[in-house]
């Protein structure tokens, strides 16, 4: 995984969006792609995470199913907890098999050995423990070897049909990924042929992004028009959907590659290195493939796959609960709002949302609506005359949050992840990415309503750049460390967080 210096990223992202870089201009053909209707492409994600909760709920049913036929009506503790844990596990083995890629999907050999290995794994995992745990007298071995015995057939079977209908996908064109390729001239030409004979069913290729003017990148390679340089992806993916950016450059050509890396560090985007015209031989395991193109993973997106659907449901059950549990509490802040001061209940503000998106973003209104800042161009202080009574409280507690449950459920923010900040907050009089090393990078994930910063104690008033600096570190981190669990974690320490470490919040 690549890794670089987040402060030149900075640099190079201040210059792309503010004009000293690039002309923030795109191109006409740029410009034409962004409005063209975006096809109605299967996402690869949602594929894989519904394949692998099908298959756990498929074993674990199978499990009871057999239980039901062995034991009858005779119950036994043991068994239920056992067949929900044994689901979970088969998921757990077929992902580090490395069994849930769409490229997988359509081997046939290679997809059958590596599922039955993972569930072979699963299964001794399951006799080891009945071993350990001396629970043979609670455990029937018939009824676990009957479980192996039909859970592989039915896997086979699934995966059989999960086969057929990858390539059917495959065969209309549905899979396919919108990717646009950094370099030009010949490189960029051999590429594109290449992938027009393997990987045509993989890849919807939108154009090509060069730094070069001269010859040497001629504004249409093998078809595919030039867009601009590469600072303009940045915006050309802020703008419409861009799953893959393929990096045409020989791996020699070490500055200009860090170069374009720096560049596109803070997109959402899986990067990729092509290997098509290196003279430098690696094992087969060291690529990764698009049809029969060979590439070097540089960069992935921070949530993907499973974990992408893990994050949907875990934001709505727990926006949806929240919202029915707090609801007299939301009520009575509304009344005492209207009571204290004249003004309308809610407050919106356009914040920086995914991908450096606007977003408009609720609160509870915390300020006299005669001296409110819509821009935050100047932050809240201490005793700040600015805040009524009722607000002085609901921003200590956070109350004034609460209504962004609204934009959880609208799928604008995230119950846990970077806190977005207003369009013009500022810090020793210096916008937030003017002043921190790594901002931009925050918004490769859905902000969220609280977040690991936030939790430590980062919240509230930001007026020095050591405070937004310690934010956005913590948001980083909390990138590159996401998972469930810590979403769980950061969700149960908040309310704790609200009453230990709130002295910065007015």
């Amino acid at each position: 995984m690549f890794r670089l210096d987040p402060k030149q990223a900075v640099l190079d992202h201040i210059a792309a969006t503010t004009g000293s870089g690039a002309d923030k201009s795109l191109s006409p053909e740029a410009e034409r792609i962004i409005a063209a209707p975006v096809e109605g492409t299967l996402s690869q994600s949602v594929i894989s995470g519904v394949a692998q909760a099908l298959e756990a709920i498929l074993i674990s049913a199978i499990g009871y199913v057999i239980y039901s036929l062995y034991l009858g009506t005779s119950e036994n503790i043991f068994y239920v907890p056992v067949i929900l844990a044994t689901g979970l596990l088969t998921n757990v083995a077929t992902n580090i098999a490395a069994s849930h890629r769409i490229i997988i999907y359509r081997e046939l050999i290679g997809q059958m050995t590596r599922v039955l290995a993972a569930w072979s794994g699963v299964v001794a995992v399951l006799m080891v423990g009945v071993f350990v745990f001396k629970a043979g007298d609670q455990i029937s071995r018939v009824w676990l070897v009957s479980w192996y015995g039909v859970g592989a057939v039915a896997l086979i079977a699934f995966r059989f049909a999960l086969r057929s209908l990858i390539q059917r996908w495959t065969a209309d064109g549905r899979l396919k990924r919108r990717t646009v390729i950094v370099g030009g001239g010949s490189d960029a030409e051999v590429l594109i042929e290449q992938i027009r004979l393997g990987a045509s069913t993989d890849i919807n290729l939108l154009g090509l992004f060069d730094d070069r003017v001269d010859e040497r990148s001629p504004e249409n390679v093998a078809g595919c028009a030039k867009l601009g340089r590469v600072a303009d992806l940045v915006e050309f993916a802020r703008r419409t959907p861009v799953d893959l950016v393929l990096v045409s450059m020989p791996l020699s050509a070490e500055k200009r590659v860090l170069q374009m890396l720096r560049t596109l560090w803070v997109l959402p985007v899986d990067i990729r290195l092509s290997a098509h015209m290196s003279q430098l031989k690696f094992t087969h395991h060291a690529y990764s493939y698009l049809g029969d193109v060979p590439v070097f993973d540089m960069a992935d997106k921070p949530i993907s796959d499973w974990n992408l659907v893990f994050k949907w449901l875990f934001d709505k059950i727990v926006a949806v609960v929240a919202l029915i549990l707090l609801s007299p509490i939301m009520l009575a802040t509304a009344v005492l709002i209207k009571l204290d001061s004249k003004g309308p209940v809610f407050f919106r503000q356009n914040r920086h949302g995914f991908n450096n998106e606007i977003i408009s973003v609720f609160k509870f209104r915390s300020m006299y609506t005669d001296r409110s800042d819509a821009n935050a161009a100047k932050l809240v202080t201490k005793n700040d005359s600015r805040v009524t009574r009722v607000g002085r409280f609901i921003r200590k507690t956070s109350i004034d949050e609460l209504p962004q449950l609204f934009n959880v459920l609208r799928g604008e923010l995230s119950i846990v992840g970077p806190r977005p900040h207003a369009m013009q907050a500022k810090a020793d009089n210096a916008l937030y990415y003017e002043a921190v090393e790594g901002y931009f990078a925050r918004h490769r994930v859905k902000p969220g309503i609280t977040g690991w910063a936030q939790i430590n104690g980062w919240r509230g008033e930001t007026d020095t750049i050591d405070k937004i600096m310690q934010r956005v570190n913590h948001d980083l981190f909390y990138i590159e460390h996401w998972s469930i669990l810590f979403d769980l974690y950061i969700l149960v320490m908040t309310p704790i967080s609200l009453f230990a470490k709130n002295e910065n919040a007015y």
